[in-house]
């Protein structure tokens, strides 16, 4: 990372601008405007543009590589966009926006929003649903303020792994890892059944094999997959080996949660280490940060740079903006 931070495009506009455009536009500029491109863009230059500047002939409007992205209408020099974004993809539990402050010499409030304007680049969406084997498990972090918790008559409450039930006064995490592949977290009002069940069947193909623990919440859901492996953390069971039918002949299958679970860890020593605090309208947006991370991880064959470089593609079409309550 110290070799890294030599480069040029930290300290240099003109190279941090080509580098940028080389991500966002791989194939040449692209209008954000109308989406014309190769003969249809003219690169504007001479003293009386400033650097970076295209014309698009068939709309007639200007434009640069960060017009229509999280980066878009910014003072920051992109140097610094840079930098933050390469310490933020680098840093497996996260990097705190106090320390960037301080690496970058930019006021705290800017970092605070240009970490947040990253976060939701991390963003994806319009995904297949994930196959293979599959653990789903829930955890509960951070506090509810008193006036949203659920009280003993709302419907849905949470459960605990027995399916007694659980923390109402915790904000609900719902995660589904692939086995050697991507993790989906969602943060949700209640962890209940119906929320579990809509989550499940929306983000896994029927044909996977879903791996639970114990907990009531994925009973139901669970007849709707090929296979449903549970394990039982209350008596002490955390893995086992089972044969399983797979095209036509038995093959031994691992039926745990270690790999969901492990996945939590990460996140709650990041949270709680790194970020120390969390306001829970912005849990969505730290999620989106881990679960990019753990989806461009080096076991994927994915490293910082490249890591980076899939950020960078992700700004385009996405913006963060926040506006005082009239």
């Amino acid at each position: 990372m110290t070799d890294l931070l030599k480069n040029p495009i930290f300290n240099d506009e003109t190279a941090a601008r080509e580098w940028l455009e080389a991500r966002v536009w791989p194939e040449g500029p692209v209008c954000p405007h109308c989406g014309a491109t190769e003969d249809d863009v003219t690169k504007l230059e001479g003293k009386a543009h400033r650097p970076g500047v295209y014309q698009c002939s068939e709309c007639r409007e200007q434009f640069t590589v960060t017009v229509k992205t999280v980066f878009e209408r910014s003072k920051i020099p992109l140097t610094k966009w840079l930098a933050a974004l390469f310490l933020m993809t680098a840093s497996k539990k996260g990097v705190s926006a106090h320390q960037v402050h301080r690496m970058l010499g930019v006021s705290y409030k800017s970092t605070w929003f240009m970490m947040h304007r990253l976060r939701e680049a991390m963003r994806v969406g319009g995904l297949s649903p994930l196959g293979g084997v599959v653990e789903a498990d829930e955890t509960y972090f951070g506090d509810v303020p008193e006036a949203k918790r659920p009280t003993k008559s709302t419907k849905g409450r949470k459960f605990t792994k027995g399916g007694r039930s659980g923390p109402s006064g915790k904000r609900a995490v719902i995660a589904l890892v692939q086995r050697g592949g991507k993790v989906r977290s969602f943060h949700v009002a209640v962890a209940d059944g119906e929320t579990v069940a809509q989550i499940v069947n929306e983000n896994i193909a029927h044909e996977a094999h879903l791996m639970t623990d114990e907990s009531r919440l994925y009973t139901k859901v669970g007849e709707n997959f090929a296979l449903h492996g549970t394990v039982t953390h209350s008596h002490g069971e955390y893995v086992r080996t089972d044969d399983v039918l797979k095209d036509g002949k038995y093959v031994p299958t691992k039926i745990h949660t270690n790999t969901v679970e492990n996945y939590f860890s990460v996140f709650k020593r990041g949270m709680r280490g790194t970020y120390q605090h969390c306001a829970e309208k912005h849990l969505h947006r730290y999620l989106a940060e881990f679960d990019f991370r753990y989806n461009n991880r080096s076991a994927l064959g994915v490293e910082d740079n490249a890591r980076a470089e899939t950020l960078a593609a992700g700004i385009v079409g996405k913006r963060l903006t926040y506006r005082r309550p009239h």
